[in-house]
């Protein structure tokens, strides 16, 4: 368990943030692995269950969202890739971010368009075509050039900050379960 609070001390600098993105092995498209689960309790502290069951009403049960009017069904899960997670935290516990669900999968926009459709242990989530967008929260955490990282333009089709998913059928889920992507929304006509 930990709280919310960044290190100062381990901001990295913008240089080194955009050699060690391109560092990083390319994540899986269609088939990936669930690392982590967050639950953020009223009290501020973030616990990481290694299991829970994925619920309409709750997302997470017992997380900050469901206590938070008014629930934004868009923004029920956030989710973010465990590598660029690493990355940008340079050391600190993944649960400084504030996300629920870190996972071994590539969710740029090109991989997972909002409307895509996975399974993830047994529920089936939804990507919502809401943005994940750093704010005052993670600019504290991570300092400037980590903000700077996941807003730039030239990388903000590959949501390193990370994206929404729903819950659309509740399920159990655990810390190395599959995530399997489903179904993509075929490309517009136009």
């Amino acid at each position: 368990m930990s709280g919310p609070a960044g290190d100062p001390g381990r901001h990295r600098p913008f240089a080194e943030l955009e050699a060690g993105l391109r560092a990083l092995a390319a994540a899986p498209t269609d088939t990936g692995r669930l690392t982590l689960i967050v639950r953020r309790r009223a009290d501020g502290v973030r616990e990481t269950p290694a299991r829970v069951r994925l619920t309409l009403e709750e997302g997470v049960p017992g997380d900050d969202w469901s206590r938070r009017p008014p629930r934004d069904p868009e923004a029920q899960l956030a989710v973010m890739q465990r590598t660029v997670a690493e990355l940008v935290a340079n050391g600190q516990p993944l649960t400084v971010f504030g996300d629920n669900l870190f996972v071994d999968l590539d969710l740029s926009t090109g991989n997972l368009p909002a409307g895509s459709r996975l399974r993830v242990g047994d529920a089936l989530v939804q990507v919502t075509p809401k943005p994940h967008n750093g704010c005052k929260k993670f600019l504290a955490r991570f300092g400037a050039d980590g903000l700077r990282l996941v807003q730039a333009a030239e990388t903000r089709h590959m949501n390193l900050r990370g994206i929404y998913w729903k819950v659309v059928e509740p399920g159990d889920v655990h810390v190395g379960a599959t995530v399997v992507v489903l179904s993509r929304p075929s490309a517009a006509v136009g």
